[in-house]
């Protein structure tokens, strides 16, 4: 009987094989300049102006190059973000995953509504979402920074999670959180990590 090799599967090697190949330090200055075709859409420096698009900036360097090898062996899909990741080889994914990891997050928003980010800080606790994401919800290894990302992003892949349309890193945990959440619970959560400083 013939197995197959799940796109995931494939994705994990690759990332596995990343991993034991020594970094070395990159020219910083190539590197910004590849990391330009990025900032079209993730904004300058890594922090996004762009409705639904995610701020890279601060993400961890295993977390960018998981979700990178995830677009390229195509367990995680994305218009914008296919044609791109075709192009890029191993050596860009770890570079990538370098450069926006050095760079400075975005600081939470003014909070406008203080109570949302109170219940927020409780579904946050309820769900234990510091137990992977650290306590600051700075992130770490392969797990996202959460503070400070934009608050319509956290919805949307938090109901990408939630109707199994999002893969990648982690989804068995992601999944079963998210769907367990209700959309009250979502814009709370998602508020309140949005505004952390």
């Amino acid at each position: 009987m013939r197995r197959q090799v799940s796109s995931y599967a494939i994705g994990a090697l690759s990332l596995a094989a990343l991993a034991f190949i020594p970094a070395r330090a990159a020219d910083n200055a190539a590197i910004k300049e590849k990391a330009a075709v990025c900032s079209g859409c993730h904004g300058e420096n890594g922090i996004s102006q762009t409705e639904n698009v995610p701020s890279l900036a601060g993400q961890p360097d295993q977390f960018i190059q998981w979700q990178l090898v995830f677009f390229r062996a195509g367990s995680r899909k994305n218009e914008q973000m296919q044609p791109i990741v075709e192009e890029i080889t191993n050596e860009d994914i770890r570079n990538f995953g370098a450069y926006f990891s050095s760079l400075a997050p975005p600081k939470g928003a003014e909070d406008g509504d203080p109570d949302l980010s109170k219940k927020g800080a409780q579904v946050a606790a309820g769900r234990r979402c510091a137990s992977c994401h650290t306590d600051s919800y700075a992130g770490t290894k392969a797990v996202a920074r959460l503070a400070g990302q934009r608050e319509e992003y956290l919805v949307k892949a938090l109901h990408d999670y939630k109707a199994g349309q999002r893969v990648g890193g982690g989804v068995a945990a992601m999944a079963d959180v998210a769907y367990h959440m209700s959309d009250e619970e979502i814009t709370a959560v998602s508020h309140y990590l949005a505004h952390l400083k």
